[in-house]
């Protein structure tokens, strides 16, 4: 298809005798925000860290832009622009915002064999980055992690995502233990990765949450979909969370 960006076809995982997954297809659309769903256990998890690299599947296939792809690891991952920003931000609170964003890709200045960052490179890119964001307050780049707030720290992440030209976010329970206004403001970073250019999946339990930002809802359960193309604008909660439980499978 023209429009998609991620197709992952007959994906099954299995942890000894325990089938993770069993014959999932999933896929994600250029500029699309998709919420994937599901109790625990239903196999999100798993078949997100398949995605980002960080376990392989038993058996099946992934494609990007229609192309097979072999992801490995979380390396293989990112070059294939897949970044995931986890609940933690996976952020060093001891370094400043500018450094984090470029961590482990840090720009040089004068001969590379003298390997010096090129901190006004950062700095300027980072303050540019965080406005577009939605980080209103005027936080300078220098600031350490450890001094912002759990909503400012998840925007961070998704900038780092968005400042490499990632393709794809998958963000896992970014609004958990946050704030009314924090999580207002990551629901607003997240509209923003979409209308950049980029093309995001949103796991989260609280299903308002998921409501209020995506295009389109899948659901696992018991490691399987069992709906990949339910219309926000066209169901309740309610009913999304009998598809979840397994008691209205046919509503959907």
């Amino acid at each position: 298809m023209a429009n998609e960006l991620v197709r992952m076809e007959h994906i099954n995982k299995l942890f000894g005798r325990v089938q993770a997954l069993s014959d999932v297809n999933f896929t994600v659309n250029k500029n699309e925000i998709v919420g994937l769903l599901g109790d625990n256990g239903a196999g999100k998890s798993t078949l997100i860290k398949i995605l980002s690299g960080a376990l392989q599947p038993s058996s099946g296939d992934i494609y990007m832009h229609d192309k097979r792809v072999t992801i490995r690891n979380t390396n293989d991952a990112i070059a294939n622009g897949i970044e995931t920003i986890y609940q933690d931000s996976a952020l060093v609170t001891q370094l400043s915002i500018a450094r984090n964003l470029f961590l482990g890709r840090e720009p040089l200045k004068g001969p590379r064999w003298l390997n010096r960052m090129d901190q006004d490179a950062m700095n300027e890119a980072a303050s540019k980055l965080i406005r577009r964001v939605g980080i209103t307050k005027n936080i300078p780049p220098t600031t350490p992690i450890s001094a912002l707030s759990g909503g400012e720290r998840q925007a961070v992440a998704i900038a780092r995502a968005m400042q490499f030209q990632s393709e794809l976010i998958i963000l896992d329970e970014p609004t958990n233990n946050l704030g009314v206004e924090e999580t207002h403001g990551v629901l607003n970073f997240v509209r923003a990765a979409r209308d950049s250019g980029h093309s995001c999946i949103f796991i989260a339990h609280n299903i308002y949450h998921v409501f209020q930002v995506v295009d389109r809802i899948v659901v696992m359960r018991r490691g399987k979909m069992v709906a990949d193309n339910i219309n926000p604008k066209e169901t309740t909660v309610e009913k999304v969370e009998e598809v979840i439980t397994g008691m209205n499978l046919a509503a959907m």
